[in-house]
């Protein structure tokens, strides 16, 4: 039972690091203020679901990682 969630612990933790990996950057500075203005009044509308989609599933693997994180935790006796 033990290795189980050993081994899904690694699977959430590839899985995160995989999920916000493929999340857009935000930009920042002064660069990322005008462009990002420029975004907000013409409106950029295409990749929404896409970055809604992955901010839930980084909210959903994160919550995985830490309650398997804890188990693991919980299980694993010192010697």
């Amino acid at each position: 039972m033990e290795i189980t969630f050993r081994i899904l612990l690694i699977v959430f933790s590839l899985a995160l690091i995989t999920v916000v990996l493929l999340q857009k950057g935000k930009s920042a500075g002064l660069a990322g203020a005008i462009s990002g203005g420029a975004e907000h009044l013409f409106g950029k509308q295409k990749a929404r679901g896409l970055d809604l989609f992955l901010q839930r599933l980084t909210i959903g693997v994160a919550v995985g990682f830490f309650v398997t994180a804890l188990i693991v935790a919980y299980l694993v006796k010192p010697v």
